[in-house]
This record gives structure tokens, sequence and C-alpha cells, in this order.
């Protein structure tokens, strides 16, 4: 299997238990997580020597983040240590029509204070085929930035094949300075994998048609990926699509163009969804993996949907799915009997 990098931010995840409030809670379960460390976790549960690149203390706390992912397989032999504190979320997990809510307390973390000379990204990126990251990452920090554009030069001159998805987040930055530093970004990447309202927010690139309800045209989709491939160069284009009925009752599938096929995914009646977080670091896993070890686009990205599709029905940040779980979703295998 392929040596595969990710680099980004881990954080601890407070969420409150059940489908209780905030104010409610008196207590909050413990998970580590954030998107590309979550896309890790992915491969190496593929199969693939998944490496994670980060900044972390030194304290107990740093460590536990670090033995969160080792526990899974994830080498974290190029995370830095130093720095005062490990990023945190809070999660309200939503219900029916009760949206859930993330409250971010991060300023300050390790890896927002993080410099290049943290990390050998020669070393880093000797022998990969692969290097993933989010449009959380430049987001963080013009620290953090910096690190990740440093990190994007080093993996184009190793010619390791580069994967973004484009993650707005607008509690982290506004959209005028996402696409003023992601798109000369964008010479690097190979792979753009986002929604509808991340190449809006972080590219300008805008569909046509009721996002919100799911009610979107392929074909005006179609024109949207032709014109970002032809701007920025990428080999694929791929969107997911979630038609969000209710907080735990999602329509989700996605679409793939390599400048010559345009292909849609089967869809995925997701209902009731477990815990959504981290469906979209699962989908990238599965595509990633996909394009990798399939024949054409069409099932790497039905791997990567079904992939995604069973994240929602698991708590926690990431994905613990093997491969031979998600191909037999793939296969039509979505009865839920008990295996004996």
């Amino acid at each position: 299997m392929a040596k595969i990098v990710t680099m980004g931010e881990i954080m601890l995840r407070l969420s409150t238990p059940g489908q209780s409030r905030f104010v409610q809670a008196e207590s909050f379960d413990i998970n580590y997580g954030g998107g590309e460390a979550n896309v890790a976790v992915s491969l190496a549960n593929y199969g693939h020597e998944a490496y994670f690149v980060s900044k972390l203390p030194t304290h107990e706390i740093g460590q536990a983040a670090v033995n969160s992912l080792r526990r899974f397989g994830v080498h974290t032999d190029y995370v830095a240590r130093g720095g005062e504190r490990v990023g945190i979320y809070f999660l309200e997990t939503g219900a029916s029509m009760r949206p859930s809510k993330v409250i971010y307390d991060r300023a300050g973390s390790s890896i927002a204070e993080a410099k290049p000379e943290d990390f050998d990204f020669e070393e880093i990126f000797k022998g990969a085929q692969w290097f993933h990251w989010s449009g959380i990452t430049p987001a963080i920090s013009d620290a953090s930035a910096e690190c990740l554009r440093q990190a994007l030069v080093a993996a184009k001159q190793a010619g390791v094949t580069v994967s973004c998805d484009l993650n707005f987040r607008k509690k982290l930055w506004t959209s005028e300075k996402a696409q003023r530093v992601m798109k000369p970004l964008m010479q690097y990447v190979d792979v753009c994998i986002g929604n509808e309202e991340d190449a809006e927010l972080c590219l300008g690139f805008k569909p046509e048609g009721d996002v919100e309800g799911g009610q979107t045209d392929a074909e005006g989709y179609k024109n949207i990926f032709r014109g970002m491939k032809e701007a920025f160069g990428f080999k694929y284009v791929v969107s997911t699509l979630r038609e969000s009925f209710s907080a735990t009752h999602n329509g989700w599938k996605a679409m793939i163009y390599d400048g010559n096929d345009f292909y849609v995914s089967k869809r995925y009646d997701i209902n009731p969804i477990i815990d959504r977080v981290g469906g979209g670091d699962s989908f990238s896993g599965g595509l990633i993996h996909g394009l990798l070890t399939r024949d054409n686009q069409g099932e790497a990205l039905e791997f990567a949907v079904a992939a995604s599709a069973l994240k929602h029905t698991i708590p926690g940040d990431v994905n613990m799915v093997s491969v031979q779980e998600v191909e037999a979703l793939v296969g039509g295998s979505a009865s839920g009997r008990v295996q004996r």
C-alpha cells in the first residue's frame, strides 16, 4: 500500500452525552479528531502507511492526542512537539429539526504557532505517493498557512499527488481571506474536493439551483467543475451533495469530473444519523484509497460515498470501517442484518 501524508490540527473534542444541550451537560464525552487526522485514520484502516503531520504540546494531553492516532495505526513520526496547548472544540449533537452546534476553543494551539523549521519536509515526503490537506489548516493562522505552503512546494518537488478538501469554516476566516490564501495554493493541487458552499466561498465558483434542499442540477455542477478545472488545472474535481431533511436524516451522494467524464454516484438515504462530524473526512479518505486502488473514477467515487455513509453511523470523529465493510455496502448490502 501507499505512503500517504496528511497535515493539519488534531483537537480534543468534548461532546455532550447523547443529544443533550450544552446548558444541560454535567459531563462531556472525550474524542480526538480533526480534518486531516480523520483522513489519516481512514487510510490506516484501509492498510496504507498513513502519516500525520502536526505540532502538539509535550504534556499529557498532547500525548493523549498522539496516542489516539497510534491506536489506529497512524504514524506520528512527523508530529513536532512543543507549544502550550491542544485546540479544543465542543460539540452539541442535534436531533430532528434541531441542528448540531460546534464551539471552538483553539486559539494559540501548538499548530497555530508552528514554524516551517519544525518540519523536515524533504524527509516527510520521501517515498510518499499522496499528500492531503484541507482549507482548515491555512485558516488556523498565518503561521500554519506558511507551513502548509512550504509543505506543498516540497510535495510537488517530490512528485507527490496532492488532494485538497476545501472545507470552508466561517468561524475561522472570511470568504475574502479564504480566496486570497487558497487560490494561490491551488496550483499545487491535483484532486480538489468540496461541496457547493466550499467551492463558492473558497474559490468563487457557484452552482445553480437550491443547494440547501439538495435540488441542484448535475449539469450545473458539470459546468462549474469544468470552469474550476480550467482555472486551476485540477486532474479531478469532486463534490459531495448532502440533502439535509433534518439533523438526523440526510441524503448523500457525490460527483466527480476528470475533464472527460462526469460521474454521479448512487444516493444513500441516511436515517438516523448517529454522528455526521467527520463525514466529509471519511469521504476524502475513501476517495484517496479509491483513486489509488480502483480501475476508474466511478469505482473510486462509489467507494468514497459508501465509506462516508457508514461513518454517519459511528460516534466520534473517525471512520472505523474496513475495506471489506465498505465494499459490502457498495455491492448493495445495506439491510443492516446481523452478520453471523
